[in-house]
């Protein structure tokens, strides 16, 4: 091969190569969320957004590739004082988007470091008015704060500041020993409290179900009174109606009505026995009956009364049939003041003696001092004073008559 052919090649190969370098230079792809700064002969020209593009060779160049998607940027710890004068380190994480890519290239030098040099002083100018308890208890609105500021200041980058987060506070050795200690003994009160109620709860339970208990216990008594109640009425009613039935006279009303007043005296603590009204009345008919009533041996019987018929060795008795014991309350009611008042109109018929001697209730034996009383014995005419009337012998011969 000549010398020529060499250099012919040369020249070939060297246009080739620089008809690749202007194709290269002249065609530029651009990715999505990316936009390229281009500069013609080092001034601003235009920005690239995503899509083909061709380019003066040579003369138009490219600046800065602006990544247009939102990026995350974690600072380090910064040390910050709190109003309470407490150093307290605080790591925060920044959310922002590049909006214009001509301000973000050309009015500040790295918008990078930029942001995290402000976020610095808006956090300690933030964090300065506040002490460790709202600074660890308001987050919300330190994060506002900071948005705020930020945005404010990185709008003329071409930056817009979507969120600002405190990732960590991390407060002194001391202080978060203390913490633990403080939120300890809250745990500690709340446990107490908690404990406190369900005892509380637990009683109120118990309380109600005693009240339901005590509430059906006297439902039951209740009952079991009623029940009682209505029994002893029937039993009462049945013997009221046997008592009838065997057609009892005055005597042994009045027997009976004196049989039972020893029961009611009876008893240690009783120091006063009250004699019922009715004990004189019942005296005067059991009197007028014996008076009336002391037939001779095989004689015939006293004027005014009429012998006792001899009891029936059967009596015809009939179980009667229960009824309600309200009606036989007032059927029982009934036959007694009807009794009562023949057993007064009985008395007032005969002959009644005169006062009887007072006793003592604490004597026992009245029934018997009632039987031993004889009757009525009428005194003698006295005889017509003579001359010897007023004199008297110093004898008791038993003929005085008795004083009214």
């Amino acid at each position: 091969m000549s010398t020529g052919q060499i250099v012919v090649l040369v020249v070939l190969g060297l246009l080739l190569l620089f008809v690749v370098i202007v194709i290269a230079r002249t065609i530029r792809v651009v990715s999505q969320a990316t936009a390229i700064i281009i500069e013609r002969l080092g001034r601003y020209s235009r920005t690239l957004e995503a899509g083909l593009h061709l380019l003066i060779p040579f003369i138009d160049k490219p600046r800065a590739n602006v990544d247009l998607r939102e990026q995350v940027v974690s600072f380090p710890p910064q040390p910050v004082i709190t109003s309470d004068n407490l150093v307290v380190s605080i790591d925060t994480v920044i959310y922002f988007q590049v909006t214009d890519p001509k301000s973000a290239v050309y009015e500040i030098a790295n918008y990078i470091q930029g942001i995290e040099q402000l976020t610095v002083t808006t956090l300690r100018n933030v964090i300065g008015s506040l002490d460790l308890e709202q600074t660890l208890t308001s987050r919300d609105q330190i994060n506002g704060q900071l948005r705020g500021v930020l945005d404010e200041a990185t709008g003329k980058w071409g930056i817009r500041v979507n969120r600002v987060e405190l990732k960590a506070i991390d407060p002194p050795a001391s202080v978060q020993d203390s913490m633990e200690k403080q939120m300890r003994a809250e745990r500690d009160r709340r446990a107490t409290i908690l404990t406190a109620e369900g005892v509380k709860q637990a009683q109120i339970l118990t309380a109600e179900g005693e009240k339901q208990s005590n509430i059906l216990r006297a439902e039951g008594t209740a009952q079991a009174a009623i029940l009682n109640a209505t029994g002893e009425a029937r039993a009462i009613q049945q013997v009221f109606d046997a008592i009838h039935r065997g057609n009892p006279d005055q005597k042994l009303l009045a027997y009976q009505y004196l049989q039972m007043l020893p029961q009611i005296a009876r008893g240690d603590s009783n120091k006063l026995w009250i004699v019922p009204s009715e004990l004189g009345e019942a005296l005067k008919g059991i009197g007028g009956v014996l008076g009336r009533l002391q037939p001779e041996p095989d004689g015939p019987a006293p004027a005014g009364g009429s012998a006792a018929p001899p009891p029936p060795d059967d009596l015809p008795f009939e179980a009667p049939v229960l009824q309600d014991p309200n009606e036989a309350l007032a059927q029982a009611r009934r036959e007694a003041a009807g009794a009562s008042a023949e057993a007064e109109g009985a008395a007032s018929a005969g002959i009644h003696p005169g006062p009887m001697p007072s006793r003592s209730a604490s004597q026992p034996g009245l029934l018997g001092d009632v039987e031993d009383v004889p009757p009525p014995v009428v005194p003698p005419a006295p005889p017509a004073p003579g001359p010897d009337a007023g004199q008297d012998d110093g004898q008791d011969d038993g003929q005085d008559p008795p004083r009214a």
